[in-house]
């Protein structure tokens, strides 16, 4: 069964294709690549966010609290009608980041986040994540409001499985077709060549990986996926010709 529940602290590093294969190759003394890339070198993911109708999530996000949450919709490749996706609830305290999910049917996940009513209980679903779903859903309105996929590589620690390591790339996003059936493409988020390295650990990392992280001069960003998307959308709108910038009532709900 697929790991339901992590609590774990998340650092990001951006770097071009020279620095990722240097590094990459380097981390194999240490690591190993996870099952999905065992089979594939790299194994897509997609992903729907949800947020309210003025976006107060990803808002809230941006605003950098000491508290923050996000509701999406993942699924490896391109799913069918009835493939198993993972609902999930994304916190971030403190640094420390909590994700909690449940298996669903496609289906199931869409008619749950639009009613706000759980499915009947199956034995691949969390009941404990079901009932926090349902309580997240009650106090947001939401609706899908990006989707958002990417190219995995993830490594995980030979000596410590809590360590994991994951390189993205050709990141996509769009915000028409909201639907994860509809086909894995979109938007480019970031130059061509770049890539987003995450270290996930539930502790500190081990001393080889800060020492190497330094000799390759790599230093932690703040790169959130939806959150950059966000803000070239808000860009772009601040960019559109004079007879269709938003009316003033328009404008504070982006502000």
């Amino acid at each position: 069964m697929a790991i339901e529940v992590f609590n774990r602290y998340e650092s990001k590093y951006l770097m071009d294709t020279q620095s990722y294969f240097k590094l990459y190759n380097e981390l194999l003394e240490h690591m190993e690549v996870d099952e999905y890339c065992k089979q594939h070198d790299f194994y897509s993911i997609s992903n729907l966010y949800f947020d309210t109708p003025h976006d107060s999530l990803i808002r809230m996000s941006l605003s950098k609290p000491k508290y923050k949450e996000k509701l999406r919709l993942r699924a490896y490749g391109v799913p069918g009608e009835h493939a198993k996706v993972y609902l999930e609830i994304k916190k971030k305290v403190m640094g420390l980041v909590n994700k909690r999910r449940t298996a669903l049917k496609l289906d199931e996940a869409y008619e749950f986040v639009r009613t706000g009513i759980a499915p009947l209980y199956q034995e691949y679903m969390n009941q404990q994540v079901l009932n926090e779903l349902t309580y997240f859903l009650q106090i947001y309105d939401l609706e899908p409001k990006l989707y958002l996929s990417y190219d995995r590589k993830a490594l995980f620690s030979k000596h410590n499985r809590d360590l994991r390591i994951t390189f993205d790339s050709n990141i996509r996003t769009r915000r028409y077709d909201l639907k994860l059936e509809q086909g894995d493409y979109g938007d480019q988020l970031m130059d061509k060549g770049q890539w987003l390295m995450e270290v996930k650990a539930e502790k500190t990392i081990p001393l080889w990986l800060s020492q190497k992280l330094s000799e390759h001069q790599m230093y932690r960003t703040s790169f959130s996926k939806y959150g950059n998307e966000y803000k070239q959308l808000l860009k772009s709108r601040l960019n559109q010709p004079v007879e269709t910038i938003p009316t003033e009532k328009e404008s504070i709900l982006y502000a």
